[in-house]
């Protein structure tokens, strides 16, 4: 049988966003029933195998021809065979299907709750051994949970969740917003970070006013350390005067020890050479350390056991 233009398709092609919409929407309900009429080249059998009717199933058949406007198959009672058109089609739509069931099974995938995944964000502060322990304490009850994980600063974390690239996250200052659920889990000290030369040095408490006349290295605005910082600042009745804004306070450590100035970092990892770590008596300077989600965003199993250990950490999370 000759493939033939039929002379009023239901929907033309066009290149236009709307027309491509409504052409998948019209089209998708019937491609698995197409294939399966194209793998046995027999309505009834086929209408059999995929238990439907086999009147629905010749109906979409014939529908699915209207609104391409082309034969897709040439029939002769219920056996039917694939015209040029319908091989053509048949290739497209099995990698359509294939490419839907791969999907399918990798979200089935991370939902498991014995080994799906997390998508987990945290500050970069937290990434030397805060979130490695945490991901190693909840690992022992749960050994094949895997973790996408993402280090940013909080706002960018925040646009992630709203985004539904994250489950969860570890932030500072703990967000306060209607589409958000946040618990405060724990704070940690900030110290006055000097040069080993420093005129402070020597000390070990200030009181942050004593440091109104310094240079600050600080992160840049947008991170929550720097929003603290600043707040902490003004707290202690000035405005710091910064001299370099960068991305990780690790970096800033650098800085001190280089001399071009001090910082207000919470506690290293590991002591860093160059420097001192002077505690602030006054004002109170603390980070408040939370975990959010995103408001009615329903967890899977992995990530729902996973928010129940974050929040069982509540005033023990940060390693003493």
């Amino acid at each position: 049988m000759e493939h033939q233009q039929r002379s009023q398709p239901r929907l033309s092609p066009s290149s236009d966003t709307e027309d491509r919409a409504e052409m998948s929407r019209l089209l998708a309900p019937r491609l698995a029933y197409f294939a399966g009429v194209a793998r046995t080249e027999h309505v009834t059998r086929a209408a059999r195998e995929m238990q439907v009717p086999q009147s629905t199933l010749s109906r979409a058949m014939v529908r699915l021809e209207q609104d391409l406007g082309v034969d897709l198959f040439a029939r002769r009672g219920r056996t039917v065979s694939l015209t040029p058109a319908g091989r053509t089609f048949l290739a497209s739509v099995e990698r359509a299907l294939a490419e839907v069931e791969r999907a399918a099974e990798e979200v089935r995938a991370d939902a498991d709750p014995a080994t799906g995944k997390v998508a987990f964000g945290f500050l970069h502060t937290m990434g030397w051994e805060t979130v490695p322990g945490l991901i190693s304490a909840f690992r022992a009850d749960h050994p094949r949970v895997r973790f996408s994980l993402v280090q940013n600063y909080g706002e960018a974390m925040i646009e992630r969740l709203r985004a539904g690239e994250l489950d969860l996250c570890l932030t500072s200052p703990v967000p306060d917003a209607p589409d958000l659920v946040a618990r405060r889990l724990d704070e940690q000290k900030l110290r006055l970070v000097v040069p080993a030369d420093h005129r402070l040095s020597g000390r070990r408490r200030v009181r942050l006013a004593e440091a109104a006349d310094e240079t600050f290295v600080t992160l840049e605005p947008g991170y929550g350390l720097r929003r603290i910082t600043d707040d902490l600042c003004r707290e202690a009745g000035f405005k710091p005067r910064v001299a370099f804004e960068g991305e990780e306070a690790e970096t800033l450590r650098g800085l001190v020890a280089a001399g071009l100035g001090v910082a207000l970092l919470p506690p290293p990892a590991v002591p860093r050479p160059g420097v001192v770590e002077l505690t602030v008596t006054a004002p109170r300077a603390v980070r408040e350390i939370g975990v959010a989600w995103l408001d009615g965003h329903p967890d899977t199993p992995p990530v729902a056991a996973f928010k129940k250990f974050l929040l069982s950490k509540r005033g023990n999370l940060l390693p003493t």
